[in-house]
């Protein structure tokens, strides 16, 4: 755009009139630093384009991204005094074994998040941003066993072009219950969750997760697998 900053144009990569959520961290990353990542993809690509191989081209972009994401120790801001895991009290190869998502899925046709933003799609999300981070965190129920087809997924706080292509990126029910199924974890629990991780991070931690541990203890569960996006 005519006058345009350099700074100006990543920023609107975050949520901004060209929002990417694959490159949204760009914002994150400082300029100096989005500069040297863009003029290095425009080299990879070129090399690309002669070769054929994607690797060094995928590193980079995957080093890049995890450098923006990993700010030093004291600006780190979310800081914990206890320890919030607890040791196992028998072997995996005994326990129920739940799996908690914030990765967006649930079954495809029922609710999937509060009232006011459930009739958003995923692009219609993205710019609404701030509804979703303000909405109570909602709790989808999702059948292990449940046709791949059945699946749904919408989170306009990521790229969810990988979870539509494979939901086990997010959301491994397949690679879980193989795992059960060789003796690795006893029992997968026949109920998986999944929430928009976008959403009110208070509400979450002082109001939802105390009572969404207490409904999967009900559930028989006595460990958990958390995977965040």
């Amino acid at each position: 755009m005519p006058g345009e900053t350099f700074k100006e144009y990543v920023d609107s990569l975050s949520y901004g009139s060209r929002t990417d959520l694959l490159f949204k961290w760009l914002k994150n990353a400082g300029e100096e630093a989005a500069e040297h990542f863009i003029q290095n993809l425009l080299r990879e690509l070129g090399e690309v384009v002669d070769t054929g191989d994607l690797s060094t081209l995928f590193n980079m972009i995957y080093e890049a991204q995890l450098a923006a994401y990993s700010p030093p120790d004291e600006e780190t801001r979310w800081k914990y005094d206890e320890p919030l895991f607890a040791p196992l009290p028998k072997p995996l190869s005994e326990m129920r074994v739940g799996l908690l998502t914030s990765s967006g899925h649930h079954v495809k046709g029922e609710p999937h998040a509060p009232p006011e933003i459930a009739g958003y799609s995923q692009e219609e999300g993205t710019k609404h941003i701030g509804e979703f981070g303000r909405a109570k965190p909602f709790l989808s129920a999702v059948p292990v066993d449940l046709p791949e087809d059945d699946f749904a997924v919408i989170q306009p706080g990521y790229d969810i072009r990988a979870a539509l292509r494979d939901r086990n990126t997010v959301m491994p029910v397949d690679r879980m219950q193989e795992m059960a199924a060789e003796g690795v974890i006893g029992e997968l629990a026949p109920t998986a969750y999944s929430f928009i991780g976008l959403t009110s991070q208070i509400r979450l931690t002082k109001e939802d997760a105390p009572q969404w541990a207490e409904r999967v203890h009900d559930e028989g569960w006595e460990a958990a697998v958390l995977v965040p996006v």
